[in-house]
């Protein structure tokens, strides 16, 4: 019996707290009975099984979410950033149960004289953790399920590469203008070899003609330049491809009012999308906290960019640098004056919440790669074309949503092609417009 129980505690804890607590209950287990052992296996079993991490797909979904929302602006799974990469935190750490007091509140189990505790806080030049008091154990063991389940990923995507959609392509109007202009040069083309081949025809008709010497002489006339421009033919021409440029040219910037793609401002600070979200990874959604629940995506305050840089603080004692600007807003308890780059008029209704949590869209599919922007730009139309387009293309995201289970029953019964956007009223003028 003693040995399955050093199993068992070996097995849930690591080898230091098992002889510990082995040697706690050494004089205590004494005088009980096989029938009281055996309890005390069994509680010792389900305690650990219920520490045990989870391998279920649901679960780690779960937690790559809360980690994303949480974590990632000072983690990875497996490599360093502000704080130490992730993977295998569940062996390095004394136990899970410590984890889950550290990260509900790391500063009183450092103030505990925690060895492990200190030694990181010291290895990380003693940069305080945020405290998650707020969270269950549930959602800590499903952020460890997310963990070890990166970790043990041998290649893991580029973020936000399979999402990102191009939107390089012209208006749709100047397209068609486009088409029109060459189907309309094409057929004046056609028209000048047409009267061509009738002037020939005419000439050979008149030559067998009795014709006195001044007609002769008008119809064999030679083609000279100065006769040709001063044509009729040459001036309807010269006029037509005027007035046809000048139309084209007309509608194109009739089309771009209020378009604003590639539209790229000087902010008040010089932040780099490319080092935030690319190189460090910071989920979108940690600074832009009204995406995933409201209307706007927010522009986040000073006080969210002090998460991170009460630590990072390049050029912050000269008063120099970017940074420093960050400090004096905070400092003198001022907004920094960030320049709009997205804006759709006020006849147009879009909410983050509906496309980000509901549908699933990721971020660069309208923002472009963001992650890769030193300097950020619209990098769509944002037009109504565009976004018409979009809903006709798109796939409802329907999976493990049972509000659209009769819909998607409906819809199947109708057509065999996936049910779009268009199909659930997506196109209809009140889903956009007051």
């Amino acid at each position: 019996m003693k040995k399955c129980l050093c199993r068992v505690l070996l097995w849930h804890f690591d080898h230091k707290t098992a002889h510990l607590f082995l040697m706690k209950i050494k004089y205590r287990v004494h005088g009980l009975n096989k029938l009281s052992l055996w309890f005390v296996f069994v509680l010792l079993s389900v305690a650990g099984r219920a520490q045990e991490i989870s391998s279920d797909p649901a679960v780690i979904k779960d937690g790559e979410t809360l980690f994303n929302a949480n974590c990632k602006s000072c983690h990875a799974v497996k490599r360093k950033l502000v704080g130490p990469a992730l993977a295998d935190v569940e062996n390095r750490a004394p136990s899970i149960q410590w984890l889950k007091e550290w990260i509900r509140n790391p500063a009183k189990v450092i103030a505990s004289g925690d060895e492990y505790a200190n030694k990181i806080y010291n290895e990380y030049q003693k940069a305080q953790m945020t405290a998650f008091t707020n969270f269950k154990d549930d959602q800590i063991m499903a952020i460890l399920a997310y963990v070890k389940a990166e970790a043990n990923k041998v290649d893991a995507p580029a973020p936000g590469t399979e999402a990102v959609k191009t939107s390089d392509q012209p208006a749709i109007p100047t397209a068609y203008l486009n088409v029109i202009m060459i189907g309309m040069i094409v057929i004046l083309i056609l028209l000048l070899i047409i009267l061509g081949f009738i002037v020939s025809a005419l000439k050979k008709f008149l030559d067998q003609r009795d014709l006195s010497e001044e007609d002769r002489e008008v119809v064999h006339s030679p083609i000279t330049l100065s006769s040709s421009l001063q044509s009729p033919a040459f001036l309807f021409i010269v006029v037509f491809l005027v007035a046809a440029i000048g139309f084209k040219t007309v509608i194109d910037g009739l089309y771009t009012i209020g378009v604003q793609q590639n539209y790229e401002p000087r902010q008040p600070i010089a932040f780099s999308h490319k080092v935030h979200a690319g190189q460090y990874e910071i989920e979108c959604k940690y600074c832009h906290t009204g995406a995933a629940k409201g209307k706007s995506a927010n522009i986040p305050s000073a006080n969210v960019c002090m998460n991170c840089h009460t630590q990072i603080k390049v050029g912050t004692i000269t008063g120099e640098g970017e940074i420093a600007k960050i400090y004096a807003a905070v400092e003198n308890n001022k907004p920094i004056e960030w320049v709009r780059i997205h804006n759709l008029p006020d006849l147009a209704y879009f909410n983050h919440a509906q496309h980000v949590t509901v549908g699933g869209i990721e971020c660069q599919t309208c923002h472009g790669p963001i992650q890769e922007m030193d300097v950020v730009k619209q990098y769509s139309l944002l037009t109504m074309g565009w976004c018409i387009d979009c809903h006709r293309k798109t796939d409802v995201n329907t999976k493990g949503n049972a509000y659209y289970d009769n819909l998607v029953e409906l819809h199947s019964k109708s057509s065999k092609a996936n049910m779009k956007v268009e199909d659930i009223g997506g196109l209809e003028c009140a889903k956009c417009h007051y």
